[in-house]
């Protein structure tokens, strides 16, 4: 029955512990504790000292804004400074760079010996070198004012050594962008150049185009329609006055026509002895009535030919030409009215009956001779009438064959005006990108002068590579105080775990909740006080031991750290 009871008991959960039974949990397990905590000290210790100091070396670069306000002078590069010093990290920091800077100052001396170069500098940019973004500093050289800049630091065991390369890398910054922003610019300025260049040859190659156009449709161009509206008014104006002139021509041939005609019929009558003798009497009667009758039909002649011109360019209704025709029949009516009164008269009977003789009058005979000689300058009048009516009508030809021209220009202007309008147009984009180019040009040719005298954005050291005379890291005391605490929650949950295995009942309450009986009397542990000093001896020789190689393994590395390392 109470072996029964006991498994029953044994059974059940464990019970809650209190201060007491923490206290007892130590005192148990002390050494699983405090072994871990002086374990996880001298590992702490030991592995702070022989951890090589790091030395960070800074420096502070400024950002230099241009000397020359941009509204003056336009910049060439419009790359932000944060994206234009990524670009820079990303050259600096190429292998080739930190190659050269590892074999220059002699860094990594161990781990050259045992990886590849190419690990090296992997290393060295991923964990030693490091750039800041731009942002604004203030400092006291600026009175407090803040200015855009950013830190390039680097770190090594040796800070001399650090010093020396932050140095370097500094140095490069400036340098790789000095020597980027004057390339920059130049290849702006050859670019714009080259762009102008090409934007001329196509100008010209346009404006040939352009010429030879217009000189193959001379007359026909849109811009030329004005003045050949003019030209054809006046070549128009030429051909009325050259009509008019052929018809003042052919007026006047026909009045000297007439007038030839008439003085060769005298001629004609005079050279007749009846009509000789005749003349003779009626000499006195007659030459009134021939004189008279001569001028009206000399009139008429020229009326009927000034009608016949001016039919020849207006109809019979025209009124000039009823005018004329009035003036014509007046003339004609006074000429029969002479006719009848001459007709009329009788001659006198004395001067009829008188015998005719052949007498030789010198008036007739100066009146043969003024006819003849009116006779042959009418003939050369006619002559050079007709040369210059000739001449007339040639230049007429002329004028009609130019006023063809001049309109067959204009009917063929609607045809040539969209290409002549596109030539045109692409001549106007053409020189509007060369002005533009032009000016770019100029622009950044100023801006290329600004980059090469280093007015435009530069870098500038604010802050020299520091000299650092602490480490760091390793942060030792922190070091220590992790190391020795994990060691304690070590021993701790050793502790806890060998609590947890071990099912003993260990006191009077234990025996009170597993067992639920009555205590009357409890015996305590009696042990041989031999295996009892034993064991303590023991304990404590594993103790001193531990102590004491502890102590001389912290202390080697201590001594390693300042007489060894630094020297």
């Amino acid at each position: 029955m109470p072996t029964e009871t006991l498994q029953t008991a044994l059974s059940v959960s464990r019970r809650a512990p209190d201060m007491e039974d923490y206290i007892d949990i130590i005192r148990r397990h002390k050494a699983w504790i405090f072994g871990p905590v002086f374990a996880g000290l001298v590992l702490s210790v030991v592995t702070a000292f022989l951890w090589d100091d790091t030395y960070i070396s800074t420096a502070v670069v400024r950002v230099v804004p241009p000397q020359v306000p941009e509204a003056f002078v336009p910049q060439n590069i419009n790359m932000e400074m944060s994206q234009r010093i990524n670009s820079m990290a990303q050259q600096i920091l190429s292998r080739s760079t930190l190659t050269n800077i590892i074999n220059t100052y002699g860094l990594y001396p161990r781990d050259r010996a045992r990886l590849p170069m190419e690990d090296v500098v992997e290393d060295m940019r991923r964990s030693d070198v490091r750039i800041s973004n731009v942002v604004n500093f203030a400092t006291a050289a600026e009175g407090r004012k803040s200015i855009p800049a950013f830190q390039i630091s680097f770190a090594y065991k040796n800070r001399n050594l650090a010093q020396k390369v932050c140095q370097d890398l500094v140095g490069r910054f400036i340098t790789e962008n000095t020597r980027d922003r004057s390339n920059a610019s130049n290849f702006t300025t050859t670019f714009l150049k080259d762009q102008l260049e090409q934007e001329r040859k196509l100008l010209e190659g346009v404006e040939d185009r352009l010429a030879k156009f217009r000189v193959e449709n001379t007359g026909r161009l849109p811009d030329q329609v004005q003045q050949n509206l003019q030209q054809l008014q006046a070549l128009e104006q030429r051909a009325s006055n050259l009509n008019g002139i052929v018809s003042r021509l052919n007026q006047e041939k026909l009045l000297t026509e007439s007038e030839l005609r008439i003085n060769k019929d005298r001629l004609t009558q005079l050279s007749s002895p009846n009509e000789i003798q005749s003349l003779i009497a009626q000499m006195p009667q007659m030459q009134a009535k021939n004189d008279r009758l001569a001028a009206v039909e000399s009139e008429i002649m020229r009326q009927e030919a000034a009608i016949s011109a001016l039919k020849e360019n207006y109809r019979d209704t025209h009124p000039d030409v009823q005018r004329a025709q009035a003036i014509l029949n007046s003339l004609k009516r006074n000429r029969d009215a002479l006719s009848k009164e001459e007709s009329a008269k009788k001659p006198d009977p004395a001067v009829a009956s008188a015998p005719a003789r052949p007498v030789v009058n010198p008036l007739v005979v100066e009146k043969q001779r003024e006819l003849e000689a009116n006779i042959k300058r009418l003939q050369s009048s006619l002559e050079a009438k007709d040369l210059e009516m000739e001449d007339a009508k040639r230049q007429l030809g002329v004028v009609q064959a130019q006023i063809g021209g001049a309109q067959g220009r204009l009917n063929a202007t609607p045809l040539s005006e969209k290409q002549y309008m596109d030539l045109l147009r692409e001549r106007d984009l053409v020189r509007a990108r060369v002005e533009d180019l032009n000016k770019k040009q100029s622009l950044s040719k100023v801006a290329s002068d600004l980059e090469g005298r280093q007015q435009g954005e530069n870098l500038e050291l604010l802050d020299p590579a520091s000299l650092p005379m602490k480490p760091a890291e390793p942060n030792r005391p922190m070091m220590i105080g992790i190391g020795t605490g994990l060691g304690f929650l070590l021993g701790l949950f050793l502790a806890g775990a060998r609590e947890l295995k071990d099912t003993s009942l260990k006191n009077l309450k234990d025996v009170r909740a597993y067992t639920q009986l009555n205590i009357l009397g409890s015996i305590p542990l009696l042990e041989n006080d031999l295996v009892v000093r034993r064991r303590r001896r023991l304990s404590w020789l594993a103790w001193s031991t531990a102590s004491i190689v502890g102590a001389i393994v912290m202390s080697a590395s201590v001594y390693y750290y300042y007489f060894v390392a630094h020297v």
